[in-house]
């Protein structure tokens, strides 16, 4: 697992606070002005750092660290593993607290759009507790970000708190999307609370080609959702929101955290999702984060995946029966029954997925989701065990 953040040495002024970490092959790619990009001196041989390479205008060299050579240019040196930013990768620089955080990672299947820290929900199970401060600012950054993402990502999810509180903000960054990355699969998580106004939702009519939207509901009744979200009135509105939707042509999924309120129900949201939001495309069944709120609430959120077998593979089969496309995240293959595995997803973001020492010598390791990292014993379920069977395993 890499940090996604690191201390630094930054010498002089970047041109930029984004910057993409660039080898030859970006430079000769050009679709990146030099200003924008850090120059990845480390590993290239002495042979090709030639005067007039390092001359050109670039918004800053990365080096070895401890390096002493003197450079014209800006200079970044990152302590730590090496491999914490590769090129492809954007960094933001942070000159006064001499830090880097990685923004982009070429190839990680959980690159983040991070929108911004408020939300108007606070939830049992929040992992990013939110913090309500003016943040309107990351509109810009991100539309900045988005130059200098990879054209051929595949995915990336936009997320907070809550993404929707930017309003026009958010469209200006899905529209920023389309412009530079029409070939990328958009995935907004929100809570779909404010969406319940019709002109917001009609916002993202045909903005992107590929947007879709992941959006919770907790309950079947909306004295359970409103409980677990902890905000009245929170179940209207996200059902309104869903509807609005769907009438503005848009792709949803409904996600379903594994908590315990919920679970005693798992099997009448289910059937709640079939019989009255049939358009949706997706439906996630999601293993609990142990980390922000929940830390605080594990003897009312926390359940054993070993003891809701049964709930899970109703529900799961119920909504599969009703033709809608089902996923299991966040649960590791040793804690589900064998008919579910084919529903079972590696979903946990490469920076915070990690595997216990009872995975050790699992045959079902390399297909199976893992752990997060921050996961403790009293979080951890019972059915943990290394799968020792010489067979594929069905998932996918």
């Amino acid at each position: 697992m890499l940090p996604l953040e690191t201390k630094a040495t930054i010498t002089g002024t970047p041109s930029h606070r984004l910057l993409k970490v660039a080898s030859l092959a970006e430079m000769a790619a050009g679709r990146h002005p030099y200003e924008r990009m850090a120059l990845d001196l480390r590993g290239l041989p002495g042979s090709v750092r030639s005067p007039a390479l390092l001359a050109l205008p670039w918004g800053a060299l990365l080096t070895d660290s401890g390096s002493t050579q003197d450079f014209a240019r800006p200079t970044i040196s990152l302590e730590g593993d090496p491999n914490i930013a590769r090129p492809g990768d954007v960094l933001e620089l942070d000159t006064v607290r001499q830090r880097a955080a990685v923004r982009y990672r070429r190839g990680d299947k959980g690159n983040v759009l991070f929108a911004t820290e408020r939300c108007n929900s606070f939830c049992l199970m929040c992992s990013q507790p939110p913090r309500d401060i003016q943040d309107d600012w990351r509109v810009e950054q991100l539309c900045s970000l988005v130059e200098l993402i990879d054209e051929a990502e595949p995915s990336l999810a936009i997320s907070g708190g809550e993404p929707t509180l930017l309003g026009a903000g958010l469209h200006k960054v899905i529209a920023k999307c389309a412009q530079a990355l029409p070939a990328t699969h958009l995935h907004v998580l929100s809570n779909g609370r404010l969406l319940s106004d019709t002109r917001l939702a009609d916002l993202f009519r045909g903005v992107h080609p590929n947007l879709s939207w992941g959006v919770p509901l907790y309950g079947d009744h909306f004295a359970l959702h409103d409980y677990v979200v902890q905000s009245e009135g929170a179940f209207a509105q996200t059902l309104r929101g869903l509807y609005a939707l769907d009438a503005a042509q848009q792709r949803i999924e409904i996600r379903v955290v594994l908590v315990k309120p919920s679970l005693e129900r798992l099997e009448q949201i289910a059937r709640y999702i079939t019989r009255n939001l049939p358009f949706v495309e997706h439906v996630a069944l999601m293993g609990i984060e142990p980390i922000g709120f929940a830390k605080a609430h594990h003897q009312a959120l926390w359940a054993d995946p070993a003891d809701y077998a049964d709930q899970l593979s109703e529900a799961t089969q119920l909504l599969a029966r009703a033709g809608l496309a089902v996923s299991l995240y966040n649960l590791p293959l040793c804690t589900l029954p064998r008919a579910l595995w084919p529903f079972a997803r590696q979903s946990i973001s490469g920076w915070k997925n990690d595997y216990l020492d009872d995975c050790a010598g699992c045959t079902a390791k390399s297909q199976c989701g893992g752990f997060f990292s921050w996961v403790s014993p009293k979080w951890t379920s019972r059915a943990v065990h290394p799968i020792k069977e010489d067979l594929a395993c069905p998932a996918y």
